[in-house]
């Protein structure tokens, strides 16, 4: 009865069907993009039924980031005040659709990821005086090598260690960004006495993500709460979780 559920709002720019609302809301040069159908002006759906077709020569995807950014700030905002007002003291979040899901494919997914980022700062700057029980929030963000390039890290992480240390968060709240698996932290968490919120398993992205250890959804719940999920992400052990280099604590304003 500690752990908490919580359903997350998002937003996909995987480029499959139904993702279509998302990109023609958000990415204003769609059309540049992927191939419409003469008659409804819809993104076409190729063969297989799942992906929209793009371009032989698709332009880089352009957002309306304004508009994305005040979205995902009422998603947040949202989100936190019904944890509060379940009681929660100790909020864990992860990057839900901050991975293949961030449009990486038209080259929008470092903007992404960092808006993300961005959003939640500033809901917790705004809103963390007027919690009535939340203490501290932890981003659950597993670090992969593939992420990697040239000594620079292009990941969930990375955005929000960026977002939260180089624009001075000055919230009330303490933030820990931590390289670790959400449920683990979130058990470790009510085992200390405190009522714990986490991301639905239900959700399909919620522990590890749809595809990052599994053969398809629905799967990924009971491999990564039954094995060495913490330490095998992309059948690969992962030595990133046992640096303590990869734990950065936030401090509150004073």
């Amino acid at each position: 009865s500690r752990i908490k559920l919580v359903s997350v709002a998002g937003i996909d720019f995987a480029g499959r069907i139904h993702d279509v609302n998302d990109i023609t809301t958000y990415v204003t040069n769609w059309k540049n993009i992927y191939e419409t159908d003469p008659k409804l002006g819809n993104p076409i759906v190729v063969s297989n039924g799942r992906d929209l077709q793009k371009k032989r020569r698709a332009a880089r995807g352009e957002l309306d980031e304004d508009r994305l950014l005040k979205d995902l700030i009422q998603m947040a905002r949202l989100r936190l005040y019904a944890c509060d007002k379940e009681k929660v003291q100790i909020v864990v979040e992860t990057g839900i659709g901050l991975g293949v899901f961030a449009g990486k494919n038209i080259g929008i997914d470092g903007i992404v990821r960092a808006l993300s980022a961005k959003a939640i700062r500033k809901v917790l700057e705004q809103e963390g005086p007027n919690y009535e029980h939340i203490r501290g929030v932890v981003f659950a963000l597993p670090i992969f090598d593939k992420d990697i390039k040239n000594d620079q890290r292009n990941d969930v992480y990375q955005a929000f260690v960026d977002e939260f240390d180089k624009k001075k968060y000055n919230g009330c709240i303490p933030v820990l960004i931590a390289d670790q698996d959400m449920h683990r932290l979130a058990i470790a968490i009510a085992y200390e006495g405190f009522t714990v919120s986490e991301l639905n398993p239900a959700d399909s992205h919620g522990v590890f993500g749809e595809y990052w250890q599994n053969r398809g959804p629905a799967v990924e719940e009971k491999l990564a709460l039954t094995t060495l999920g913490l330490l095998v992400q992309h059948h690969l052990i992962n030595p990133c979780v046992l640096d303590p280099k990869h734990y950065r604590f936030v401090q509150p304003k004073t």
